[in-house]
């Protein structure tokens, strides 16, 4: 896995891993505390079933090479089922052991 610099770069590279259905990688760059490694396959199973159109960053806070923590608010676009349809996130990102992780939605 790739050091991704800020909680920006990790995002898009898990945008990317759902693009490609690369489950490892999103088990990986998750958070050991709220990691899920027995959802892998039907992530990989869903992320391989719709069509993905693009990534729509909205907003970044903190998530710097300096900082421990941050946010990323993001659209991400796929087209399942006949139509378009749309992830709106705000994601948490810290960093663990030195390493940026996705900890899940933030509040």
């Amino acid at each position: 896995m790739t050091k991704a610099k800020t909680a920006e770069q990790l995002m898009r590279s898990r945008y990317s891993a759902f693009v490609l259905a690369k489950g490892d990688y999103l088990v990986e760059s998750h958070h050991s505390k709220t990691r899920t490694p027995k959802e892998k396959k039907s992530i990989e199973k869903w992320a391989k079933s719709v069509q993905w159109i693009k990534l729509e960053v909205l907003e970044t806070t903190k998530g710097q090479i300096e900082d421990t923590e941050g946010t990323v608010t993001f659209n991400a676009y796929f087209f399942e089922n006949g139509k378009v349809d749309v992830i709106h996130e705000k994601s948490a990102f810290v960093k663990e052991n030195s390493l940026w992780k996705y900890l899940g939605l933030s509040q």
